[in-house]
């Protein structure tokens, strides 16, 4: 069986190229894969973020992004997308909720660019204006 692609000293996965292309097309990247071990890029916690910000953050660790996604959605009404694992336990998700984000499952596994599945199930949570997706959400 393959393994997945991890980055050498940190857990996080490539996305899907039809979710990151496809559903997020042109969304602002504050983490971007191979971004944290490449110093050319900015740190993503250390920046102002943007209207339609996509976000797959480091697996081990997603709280601080979780935290900066919510401050950011809260204060520049943005919409801000995270893929993370699929996993109600954690501190960032009850953060999530409590912070009015959508969850939207991912049906099977994701692949993270191995052609094998992930050992995780994973969800899209989406904060702010469904609007930038064409959704409508029953209130």
């Amino acid at each position: 069986m393959p393994q997945l692609k991890k980055r050498k000293t940190t857990d996080d996965y490539q996305t899907d190229k039809w979710l990151k292309y496809g559903l997020f097309d042109g969304w602002f990247d504050p983490c971007p894969f191979m971004g944290l071990d490449d110093p050319s890029v900015p740190d993503g916690l250390a920046i102002p973020w943007k209207d339609h910000t996509f976000v797959n953050p480091p697996y081990s660790n997603p709280l601080p992004w979780v935290k900066k996604g919510i401050e950011e959605s809260e204060m520049g009404g943005f919409t801000i997308a995270f893929l993370l694992k699929h996993d109600s336990s954690t501190q960032w998700y009850r953060l999530l909720h409590e912070a009015g984000a959508h969850f939207l499952p991912i049906i099977g596994r994701l692949q993270y660019g191995t052609g094998a599945p992930a050992p995780f199930a994973s969800i899209v949570a989406i904060l702010g204006g469904s609007e930038a997706l064409g959704w409508e959400w029953e209130e």
